[in-house]
């Protein structure tokens, strides 16, 4: 046996014996931050309970309830509304900024620069300058993006364009600048224009980022949270026939909260059903959508 091949075998063997010490604190936190309130999460959505330690295993009931209520249902359909227009206004605006800035313009890098900083600040701070921004417009017209849903679903749209096209940029940039310089001057050589080198060579060679960027853009606008609580906190609301209320513009994340935090502390099983249709939903679309795309990339 050759000492090289003697190395290579020790070199394997002190692998084994130290690689449970660097991933047994790995799986641990994984285990106890992870899966653990993963688990005790799907058991408590079948009970009745105001805390943990005095949980009643009650069946699906919490489920039959959170699919009766009515402000789940319209918290679905508007998110669902949500999430689809502003996957596609991000990321038709972050792929047009980044090919601008893939095509040698002067000042480049400070533009990204400048388009990327908007995604350093977080939810709740953007929420609240956007909300301050929005009331100064709307109050020269006497009324309030709290008055009135429509400026609320188009002010939280603005909001996540403004906070997420330059992080998506970044992902488009990187993808043009991985296309074949080859296939583009041969599209050249052969006669075709800006627009169609763009739609059958360039768009299809960037698939791979197209597929991070619209699963990022979509999971992210249905997990919203931070920036819908501090700016509309999902005013305006109707009154029902049955006198419950429906928030005009809460989406599921902010339903979930106010299920579980709100005064009837026994609707906490119910929140913790939403909870878990929740996750079901979100990883569901979240994974179709990554198969259908993924099945239109470019093998270079």
């Amino acid at each position: 046996m050759s000492k090289k091949l003697r190395r290579d075998n020790s070199m394997i063997r002190q692998t084994r014996m130290w690689s449970p010490l660097f991933m047994g604190p790995v799986v641990a936190a994984f285990i106890i931050g992870f899966v653990w309130p993963f688990v005790q999460g799907i058991y408590l959505s079948f009970c009745k309970f105001k805390t943990i330690s005095k949980a009643e295993f009650i069946g699906f009931g919490n489920y039959v309830k959170a699919f009766q209520d009515a402000s789940f249902t319209h918290a679905f359909w508007y998110t669902a509304l949500f999430a689809v227009t502003s996957l596609v206004f991000i990321n038709v605006l972050a792929f047009a900024v980044a090919y601008a800035l893939t095509q040698g313009i002067k000042g480049s890098n400070l533009y990204r620069t400048v388009f990327f900083m908007p995604n350093l600040i977080g939810g709740i701070v953007l929420g609240y300058i956007w909300s301050m921004i929005f009331d100064g417009v709307l109050s020269r017209y006497g009324t309030s993006i709290l008055l009135e849903s429509k400026y609320g679903f188009w002010g939280l749209i603005i909001l996540m364009c403004w906070q997420q096209i330059g992080y998506m940029m970044i992902i488009y940039i990187a993808g043009l600048q991985a296309v074949p310089e080859d296939m583009l001057e041969a599209a050249k050589i052969d006669g075709a224009t800006k627009w169609q080198t763009l739609f059958k060579v360039t768009i299809p060679n960037v698939m791979p980022s197209i597929t991070i960027c619209m699963f990022l853009s979509l999971t992210n606008g249905f997990k919203l949270f931070d920036q819908n609580l501090a700016l509309t906190a999902g005013q305006p609301y109707i009154i029902q026939p049955d006198g419950s209320t429906i928030n005009t513009t809460e989406m599921l994340a902010l339903n979930i909260y106010n299920t579980f935090y709100g005064s009837n502390a026994a609707a906490r099983g119910t929140a913790q059903a939403k909870a878990v249709i929740f996750f079901i939903l979100v990883a569901a679309i979240g994974l179709i959508q990554l198969n259908y795309t993924r099945k239109r990339e470019v093998q270079q």
